[in-house]
């Protein structure tokens, strides 16, 4: 297994199963058993949650909310804290049975409602729901992708705002990982970028307790994670005994000495130390049961009831955290002076870290696109961009290798490497995943916008991500482009055909799809105002500027031609089709409304008399979508949709074969007014 290997590959003896106890005292004891049976007895009253690794990690736990970690509990939310995150967040008892030890706005009856409905306990942790947690986790990897995000954001603003003799930003992020976060190939994604950018105030831990869900780890990972880790860039270590609490110490210390490179360490634990399933996958992930907690508490001495903490262990744990709060007393003293003598920089600081979008954002000038002419929606997208960067000077972002194909560099501003952290792109490399995470642990941290994007067919490989944005209304804007079969000769591998439909059923997300550079102008500037993820998706090929006035998308649609026999919605390039059957069927006497429904979401929420509006109830409705027809039955009486993969050949010529275009709409619809007139 990997921790039998130094960092340099050499075999080093096996470490042995009885733990040593260096630099523990009794009362260090007492505060890690605090942890072991808080989230003992919290799983047995849920009969539900894992208690074998709150166990084994508990040391750590110990270590770093009582001497190494800067926070607060009575202000978890300050700027310049440390930030903690469980990437494997089904152990989340050990977060919570140490945040409540530390005084965190988390009780014991918290603590007993564990995994129940509305509880500030959930089964794995998240942000909204429990003070002093920093980001949602639990698939596991994303927790290490997240703090290289927020690593990244720290070192973004740190360069910003730290001026001579004002260390104004300047914290840490811890993330504790296990086997199964690191087998998920996001974990390596993320390390090989924060290897590269050399983000040295990361510090891992990772919990080397050979065991996973299914048994005994080596079954399943066997690489040597220390030499996979340092062939990253990263400074890696090793503790043979996470309750040689001096190891412990000794290891965070340098890590936070480091100015060059991440840290890993990996900490030798026992799963479910101290109960009769110690060392076996029976720990992971149900509880431990009656009889086996009964021999827990006897052979770890603990003989409190459940859920009742000593006195004077808590007193110890309440007098350590009371300490490492007195950073934040040192920070607002320091914070007051900065203010004194940097206060435009402290005000824009505090406008970041509040999430405020600056004044006049909105007044930034945009690209004038003219009526007729003719520009894909990924460069009109890229030009506004580069206007909205101009007065949102937190935007930052990038790609996964195809800047020049998404269009979304910020021009005129250089890239974020190592070493140099004063610029605004950041090139991701062909990391999909890890992107999207650690777009959103860079939301989650504050103080910057994060953007990236990608091809659409592409966001397979980041769907999580996107989905956990959504479910923590995290800011994040995604941009995905070549957003049809319209691509053409890359062929369905390519092709997005079922994506659209997929990000409309999820909540909390907004999708744009315009139909030209105008509406990208209000997709873009819609983004920027909500208080949550945004998805907006663009072609390739260029389509048509339509009229400026009708560009609204602030409604979820507009009208851009009307008419009274029928209405067709369109979406993105299909709506110049639209537009163009609406003409012919103009010709046999058929006036018809065309609807540009660039965000089907905010359609949604409209008011029933707004929706009706825009499309009336009283006359065949027709959608077309080169896509998945799902989305559009929910309004529509026919629809033309795409439910096959596309193909490779020409754009024109898979649109043809699919049936995309005029000729076709014109058909559908006569025979849709056709049959519903006749029905009447």
């Amino acid at each position: 297994m990997s921790s039998t290997h130094s960092a340099d590959g050499e075999a080093r003896p096996d470490v042995a199963v009885e733990m040593k106890s260096g630099g523990m005292s009794p009362m260090d004891n007492d505060c890690i058993n605090a942890i072991r049976f808080l989230s003992i007895d919290s799983v047995e009253h849920a009969n539900s949650g894992h208690p074998g690794t709150p166990m084994g990690l508990a040391p750590v736990a110990w270590r770093l909310w009582s001497k190494h970690m800067n926070y607060d509990p009575r202000d978890p939310g300050w700027i310049d804290r440390d930030r903690f995150i469980m990437s494997g967040g089904h152990a989340c008892m050990l977060q919570y049975a140490s945040l409540h030890l530390a005084g965190y706005d988390l009780s014991i009856e918290d603590l007993k409602r564990f995994r129940q409905w509305e509880s500030r306990t959930p089964g794995h942790p998240e942000m909204d729901m429990t003070p002093g947690v920093e980001i949602n986790t639990g698939p596991l990897g994303q927790g290490v992708a997240n703090a290289v995000g927020m690593a990244m954001a720290e070192k973004y603003l740190a360069t910003k705002f730290n001026q001579d003799g004002h260390e104004i930003v300047d914290h840490h992020v811890y993330v504790t990982a296990g086997e199964g976060d690191l087998m998920e190939g996001i974990s390596y994604e993320a390390a090989s970028l924060a290897g590269r950018l050399g983000l040295n105030k990361l510090i891992l831990f990772y919990d080397d307790n050979e065991v996973t869900l299914e048994g005994p780890a080596p079954v399943e990972i066997n690489e040597d994670i220390g030499n996979v880790f340092k062939a990253c860039r990263w400074h890696v270590q090793f503790v043979d005994d996470i309750c040689d609490l001096d190891a412990v110490d000794a290891a965070i210390e340098k890590a936070k000495a480091e100015t060059e490179r991440p840290n890993l360490i990996i900490v030798k634990s026992h799963i479910g130390h101290g109960s009769p399933v110690q060392d076996s996958f029976h720990a992971h992930g149900s509880p431990l049961g009656e009889e086996n907690v009964k021999a827990t508490r006897e052979k770890l001495g603990w003989t409190s009831p459940p859920f009742e903490i000593p006195q004077p262990i808590l007193d110890h744990w309440r007098e350590a955290s009371a300490e490492r709060a007195r950073s934040h007393e040192d920070w607002k003293s320091r914070w007051k002076t900065y203010r004194s003598e940097c206060p435009e920089e402290a005000a824009e600081l505090e406008r970041l870290m509040k999430g405020h979008l600056p004044a006049g954002w909105d007044g930034a000038t945009m690209p004038v696109f003219k009526e007729g002419d003719s520009i894909a929606t990924r460069s009109s997208a890229g030009k506004v961009l580069n206007a909205f960067a101009q007065t949102v000077p937190e935007l930052v972002g990038g790609t996964a290798d195809v800047a020049p194909s998404t269009k979304t560099d910020i021009l005129g501003s250089g890239n974020v490497n190592s070493g140099d952290w004063t610029g605004r792109n950041i090139h991701f490399g062909v990391r999909e995943h890890a992107m999207g995470a650690i777009c959103n642990g860079m939301a989650a941290h504050g103080g910057v916008r994060p953007y990236c994007a990608t091809f659409f067919s592409f966001y397979d490989y980041m769907r999580e991500p996107v989905r956990l944005a959504a479910l923590m209304h995290l800011p994040v804007v995604f941009i995905f482009t070549h957003d049809s079969i319209a691509l053409g000769e890359d062929g369905p591998t390519h092709q997005p055909v079922e994506q659209l439909a997929g990000l409309r059923t999820m909540p909390n997300i907004r999708t744009f799809r315009p139909a030209d550079a105008n509406e990208t102008i209000g997709a873009w500037r819609e983004a920027l105002a909500h208080h949550g993820p945004t998805c907006i998706i663009l072609t390739r090929q260029n389509v048509p500027v339509l009229n400026a006035s009708l560009a609204d998308v602030s409604l979820g649609a507009s009208v851009v031609a009307d008419g009274d026999r029928c209405t067709i919605i369109a979406t993105g390039s299909e709506v110049t089709l639209a537009l163009a059957a609406r003409d012919m069927l103009a010709k046999d006497g058929i006036e018809v409304r065309v609807v540009s429904m660039s965000c089907v979401e905010i359609f949604r929420d409209l008011a029933p008399e707004a929706r009706e509006a825009l499309v009336p109830s009283d006359r065949p409705i027709f959608a077309v979508e080169a896509a998945s027809p799902h989305t559009w039955y929910e309004f529509a009486d026919d629809v033309l949709g795409v439910t096959r993969f596309g193909a490779s050949a020409p754009g024109k010529r898979v649109y043809e074969e699919l049936g995309f275009t005029p000729e076709a709409i014109v058909s559908r619809v006569k025979d849709l007014v056709e049959i519903m007139e006749g029905a009447v």
